[in-house]
């Protein structure tokens, strides 16, 4: 049965379940059985609450597999997610004692909908860093070529997707840390526009720009997902108070008559050839298919990286400044590193930063006046090699963190909608993502869009050559 589970997506297991063709406990069963086959090289899940969605599974009746899409579907979440009565680990030894008290935003209202929690996955230490390397729990690893990343920060729940473990994960992106590994993996990778998805019990790393994100196999079930975990939270200083759509209403319109705008400065600069090549091949098929192309450009992007770090680091001491105290020990020494940079930073260059980031998302709002999309590619680099310190591109030397995330995290800044999505293969095997931004809250543009370059078979890509 494995070999019809795997790499289903999750409207196809939904209409398996509401056919009888299969239960929800052996739906959790199938899947766990993968976990327990695959887990020891993909290093997707830190922790499996297999039994507990067993357990719920066997409670579902067929009226309750009709009230969503997602009723029996077993699901993960990246281990900055409380699930209550499990740890959250947040990929640290810091908090190997950590037990939720309650759930998140977003768990909650999976656990509403009767989607099944499979467990937590794998993550770069408090989501610090973009390649997911972890020196406690393991690196998690590309499915289309295990020596490769899987990217980060949510590296597990790109893992345990792209390896068949679940249908669909959760993740945070502060700076491209869904949108890049989903991307690297042959998904869809979505960061809603900030508010949109509480973060409410989800451990934070940076208030300022981090987003709750998505992770799926299609585009119809991010729609159906985003649905879910959409919503306002009082408790969330970010939480923006607007009615939730119902986001798959637009998913079959076409491309027709949408204005996608072509940055003429940095994200189509400094990245493989393949990739741009690509690029050309889907903003060939927007032209066909009456979408109109509009050169744009960026505010000046040479300091945006350090912007986002300035603003990054002290948030990130602050909220770590308890544990520092008494668990400074227990912290690796790529994130103590980290913390020592937030010491540095004086409150003038935080303002400074802040007042930066207000200007970006001044400019970029502008930028809608004349697009309804902005169309980028979503890394400059396909998946490199397990251990890659840094990689040139055009003479350029960068950290490979920076180069995965280059594209991904301007959008942070300025907190636009913004999804990656699988276009091409590249000769080495690997995975080529776009990227589609939208306005404020206007997902359902953003998702319409993708859905219709999905439905072209010029952009479906293979499977990984996973073991089912």
């Amino acid at each position: 049965m494995s070999n019809n589970i795997a790499f289903q997506s999750v409207k196809s297991l939904s209409s398996m379940l509401q056919r009888g063709e299969i239960t929800p406990v052996e739906l959790v069963d199938t899947f766990a059985e993968r976990i327990e086959r695959h887990n020891p090289q993909s290093k997707a899940f830190i922790t499996t609450t297999i039994d507990t969605a067993r357990e719920q599974a066997s409670r579902l009746s067929r009226d309750d597999l009709t009230g969503s899409s997602f009723a029996g579907i077993p699901y993960a979440s990246k281990d900055l997610f409380d699930v209550q009565g499990v740890r959250t680990s947040a990929g640290s030894r810091v908090f190997h004692d950590r037990i939720a008290k309650k759930d998140a935003f977003a768990i909650a209202k999976l656990r509403a909908a009767q989607a099944l929690s499979l467990g937590k996955t794998n993550l770069h230490e408090f989501a610090y860093g973009a390649t997911g390397e972890n020196e406690v729990y393991g690196t998690a690893v590309n499915a289309y070529d295990p020596t490769r990343l899987a990217g980060g920060s949510s590296s597990g729940s790109a893992a345990a997707v792209a390896f068949g473990l679940v249908p669909a994960a959760l993740g945070t992106d502060t700076g491209g840390s869904v949108r890049a590994p989903a991307a690297l993996n042959g998904l869809v990778g979505f960061k809603p526009t900030i508010g949109r998805v509480p973060t409410s019990g989800v451990v934070p790393y940076c208030w300022t720009l981090d987003h709750v994100g998505l992770m799926t196999r299609t585009i119809a079930d991010c729609a159906d997902l985003l649905s879910i975990v959409s919503g306002y939270d009082p408790g969330d200083p970010a939480s923006v108070n607007r009615p939730v759509e119902n986001y798959t209403e637009a998913l079959d319109q076409d491309v027709s008559g949408l204005r996608v705008g072509i940055p003429s400065n940095f994200y189509y600069e400094r990245a493989d050839d393949e990739i741009l090549e690509a690029l050309e091949r889907v903003k060939e098929y927007l032209v066909a298919n009456g979408a109109m192309l509009v050169p744009v450009t960026f505010p000046d992007m040479e300091h945006s990286r350090t912007v986002s770090l300035t603003v990054q680091m002290p948030e990130a001491l602050s909220a770590h400044s308890a544990y520092l105290q008494e668990r400074g020990n227990l912290y690796s020494a790529d994130f103590r590193a980290g913390l020592a940079l937030g010491q540095c930073i004086l409150a003038e260059h935080y303002v400074k930063a802040k007042r930066f980031i207000e200007i970006y998302r001044q400019q970029t709002n502008r930028l809608f006046d004349q697009v309804d999309l902005i169309l980028t590619p979503a890394t400059p680099e396909i998946a490199q090699k397990v251990g890659t310190v840094k990689v040139t591109r055009n003479g350029v030397n960068e950290a490979i963190g920076n180069a995965i995330t280059r594209f991904t995290t301007f959008f942070n800044m300025t907190g636009h909608p913004a999804l990656t999505m699988p276009c091409a293969m590249h000769t080495q095997g690997l995975p080529i993502a776009l990227q589609l931004v939208g306005r404020y809250f206007d997902e359902m543009t953003v998702l319409r869009a993708a859905h219709a370059i999905e439905r072209s078979d010029q952009f479906s890509i293979s499977l990984p050559k996973v073991d089912v």
